[in-house]
């Protein structure tokens, strides 16, 4: 029985479990690279967390309408940045329409990348 206990428990992984040694023949450990002064890697790592939400949160809650202005208006997936009154001109709808389009697709985008991790603004 304590077997069975023990093997989910198995994969588990301490911060403070050595993950190698350091050029001077120390061990390192995970907390130690975590605690490390550049938190370029770090904030790295943060920033394509969050990039990654935000693309879920573009495909999964806004409407074909609001990801084509979302799209346009920040030159996402390799496209050029364009004007609200450029997007008017190519869909053939007014700027304010296109105004109130982005601000609805975007507060969309904020409830789903908040609400699951429990943020608030």
């Amino acid at each position: 029985m304590m077997f069975r206990t023990g093997k989910k428990f198995s994969r588990e992984v301490s911060i403070y479990d050595p993950i190698g040694a350091d050029k001077d023949g120390e061990t390192v450990s995970l907390l130690d690279v975590l605690e490390a002064t550049d938190r370029e890697v770090l904030e790295t790592v943060i920033i394509k967390q969050d990039v990654r939400c935000l693309y879920e949160a573009y495909r999964e809650n806004l409407t074909e309408m609001e990801q084509t202005v979302i799209r346009m208006r920040y030159g996402l997936f390799g496209t050029k940045e364009h004007t609200q009154r450029e997007i008017a001109e190519k869909l053939g709808i007014s700027r304010s329409y296109v105004s109130r389009i982005e601000k609805r697709a975007v507060g969309h985008m904020r409830e789903a990348f908040y609400e699951p991790a429990g943020n608030t603004l």
